[in-house]
């Protein structure tokens, strides 16, 4: 199995999970990065053994040629360095959210299925394990056919902290959190047919919305609610936690606080602590999310060997931003929209 040699683009904030990640996959290794900020660019150099270091992206992928790119940067670049990686047909993960606009992410879409080469967009909330037991138990019809879903993301955790960006925006929860949400709704429960949203600012002190609540009518035939909020103050903070309810015609499935998982169907009740392991470079809280971080980034290893399409590829990803889409002109308008139509 020969080794796969990739480059990351983006030094920031989060990237620093993904080189993490990338170091604990056998026959991968990261052997260029690049960022425009020098100081960010020398500090991931030096904690992770990179020399190979550019400001310039379009001239690390030309003397590099890596076989893949992770992009770790802000969406406003998206576009334009992952059509550079398609001009140079170089596979493609970009991370979410995968563009500012529809427009532009079909854009990047079809510049990938052009160049034919795979895109996946680093949505990893389903990729988190407790997320992936919730389905497993799923899967198995033991719940009987859902009539109801929930997820539900509520916290007061001081995101701006670490990324202060989140509270410049005019976009925020929506965009940031409940695309994650919106996509563990469409991997447990499938696409939507329609959708409802509502949204509120409570912190004065950022630009976007910090609360939305969302009613998706699954093309499945029955509804869920997505809720997120980043201003409920809790005995107990939960954050990174999402908690999960699905009604079946036998039984329910609850994953709730402290990674609890409760399975009620025919035959009685049963639990199962479903915690994330805490991979020897993560840290609590974040240990649920930097886990799928490195789950995600095993599977695109996966397909790329095997010439498979990934489960969050660019095409299933635009199904989850026009959710994003259709929440927000929902929620400026009143009204309920059909998302295939954004």
């Amino acid at each position: 199995m020969s080794e796969l040699r990739g480059a990351l683009i983006g030094c920031g904030f989060f990237a620093r999970n993904q080189m993490h990640a990338w170091d604990d996959i056998p026959g991968v290794s990261i052997v260029a990065i690049c960022d425009r900020d020098e100081a960010r660019l020398a500090e991931m150099g030096e904690a992770f053994g990179i020399a190979r270091r550019f400001t310039d992206a379009a001239a690390m992928l030309r003397e590099v040629r890596p076989d893949f790119v992770d992009i770790a940067t802000t969406a406003p670049s998206h576009r334009a360095l992952v059509e550079l990686a398609a001009s140079m047909k170089i596979p493609v993960i970009c991370q979410k959210p995968i563009a500012p606009t529809i427009d532009d992410a079909r854009a990047m879409v079809d510049a990938c299925e052009v160049a034919g080469v795979p895109l996946m967009i680093h949505e990893n909330f389903r990729w988190q394990s407790p997320i992936q037991a919730v389905r497993r138990v799923l899967d198995t019809g033991e719940i009987g056919a859902p009539f109801f879903g929930r997820v539900s993301f509520r916290s007061a955790y001081d995101v701006y902290a670490g990324q202060p960006y989140l509270a410049e925006g005019e976009r925020f929860i929506i965009e940031d959190l409940g695309i994650h949400a919106l996509d563990i709704a469409r991997f447990l429960f499938g696409d939507v047919a329609r959708i409802t949203a509502r949204t509120t600012r409570v912190n004065p002190r950022i630009r976007g919305e910090d609360v939305a609540t969302m009613l998706l009518d699954h093309e499945a035939g029955f509804p869920s609610v997505v809720d997120c909020s980043y201003a409920t103050r809790l005995e107990t903070e939960r954050f990174p936690q999402t908690l999960v309810e699905i009604d079946g015609a036998a039984g329910t499935i609850r994953l709730d606080e402290g990674y609890r998982l409760t399975v009620t169907g025919p035959v009685g009740t049963r639990h199962e602590d479903v915690s994330p392991p805490l991979l020897p470079w993560a840290s609590r809280p974040w240990h649920n999310i930097q886990e799928s971080v490195a789950l995600i980034q095993h599977h695109w290893v996966e397909t790329l060997r095997a010439g498979a399409e990934p489960a969050t590829s660019g095409p299933d990803n635009l199904k989850t931003f026009a959710l994003v889409e259709a929440a927000y002109r929902s929620a400026a308008s009143g009204a309920t929209l059909d998302p295939s139509e954004v």
